[in-house]
């Protein structure tokens, strides 16, 4: 009688959208997946909207989800620039970066969004402990020991840190790179829909940097404001409802009523862009890195969870699809990724560093959409 092999093991650290949608896509092709989240609330999730390029909808097709997004966010297929009165300026479709069987980009509310990858995480059988962190690493060629916050430990074939742009994994394995302020911060809040917005409107003028709005539903629009990052320990998280009708003063159209509805400070979020890029490989062993854990930008191209998702695709299929688990797949990895998020993430870059500068609007909108429209174009490949 031949004894049938343990299926392979993989831990999976931090329940956001990359981490899940790794669980899932792994689970599917039989490997045995623990995934630990150190919050206990895994249904939370920062910020009030999210916008899902086709790319991301491409990712989230694979991993089961699509049809629930579809349900309960918004399909887009243009953009609008805006005068500060509300003048219709330009408007022009969206890049379908996904392919034409998927829609420009879907906006939606990131909790429902989150909810939806909890229960395809909960269906694929996957161990899931949440309040837990990693706490230490012993790996050989073979695999990784793994301490936890616990006490407790155990052993995996393979470690995965999707634990965000602060994370402990990266620098747990030595690698030292860090984030870096950009000098730009975004106020974010969700609101009730308008009648008559039916698509994504940005203002790059006035006040703010920008100030813009895109649908999350029939009925809500997550709104926001870019302005120069401020140092958050003079910020009175008590105010930050007050100071987003202050900033979207001078705003007109739909913005009159969507600042009415700035009352509730608690649902009004308050983040600084950082840009984040480990050059090198991203993994130590049998330890790998995913999404925001190596990469992170501006989201002035709304890439950032598209880069995420689309890490996680390319880990999955070289690991489902090989039978070594070794330095080759690894490094292929990171081969097949850097290219595409360095290009982001210079783009994006770029874009907020013209929006500090603040070149003329004529000249800045004519740079800012042809480099658009090279990256967007370029990003219509599969990864």
């Amino acid at each position: 009688m031949t004894d049938t092999p343990s299926p392979r093991s993989v831990l999976v650290i931090g329940g956001g959208t990359s981490g899940n949608s790794l669980t899932v896509l792994l689970r599917r092709a039989g490997i045995a997946v623990d995934l630990v989240e150190a919050s206990p609330d895994w249904k939370s999730a920062a910020g009030s909207g999210i916008t899902l390029q086709g790319n991301a909808l491409r990712v989230l097709r694979e991993v089961g989800v699509l049809d629930g997004i579809e349900k309960d966010g918004c399909a887009v297929d243009g953009v609008g620039i805006l005068a500060c009165d509300g003048t219709e300026l330009a408007a022009h479709p969206d890049f379908r970066t996904g392919g034409d069987d998927l829609p420009a980009h879907i906006g939606m509310q990131r909790p429902r969004l989150q909810q939806l990858l909890i229960e395809q995480v909960r269906a694929s059988g996957a161990d899931v402990r949440l309040g837990t962190r990693a706490t230490a690493f012993r790996q050989d060629g073979e695999g990784v020991d793994v301490t936890f916050s616990d006490g407790t430990a155990r052993r995996y074939d393979l470690v995965v840190g999707a634990d965000g742009l602060h994370s402990a994994t990266r620098r747990m394995i030595g690698i030292t790179d860090e984030p870096e302020p950009t000098g730009m911060a975004i106020w974010r809040a969700p609101a009730p829909r308008p009648a008559g917005v039916t698509r994504t409107d940005m203002v790059y003028s006035g006040r703010c940097f920008v100030a813009g709005y895109c649908p999350t539903s029939e009925d809500t629009v997550y709104a926001y404001l870019v302005e120069p990052a401020r140092d958050r320990a003079e910020l009175d998280p008590d105010t930050y409802a007050d100071e987003m009708r202050r900033l979207s003063e001078g705003y007109g159209g739909a913005w009159e009523e969507i600042r009415a509805s700035f009352t509730d400070p608690k649902v009004v979020n308050y983040a600084c862009f950082d840009r984040l890029l480990v050059e090198g490989a991203w993994h130590r062993g049998r330890v790998v890195l995913v999404g925001d854990a190596v990469h992170c930008c501006p989201p002035t191209l709304a890439q950032g969870a598209a880069m995420s998702l689309e890490d996680v695709l390319v880990l999955a299929e070289l690991l489902t699809g090989r039978g070594d688990w070794d330095e080759r797949l690894f490094h292929d990895y990171h081969g097949r990724r850097l290219p595409r998020v360095r290009m982001v993430v210079d783009t994006s870059v770029q874009i907020g560093r013209w929006l500090l500068d603040r070149a003329p609007d004529q000249e800045r909108g004519r740079d800012v959409a042809a480099l658009m429209d090279r990256t967007m174009t370029a990003l219509k490949e599969h990864p």
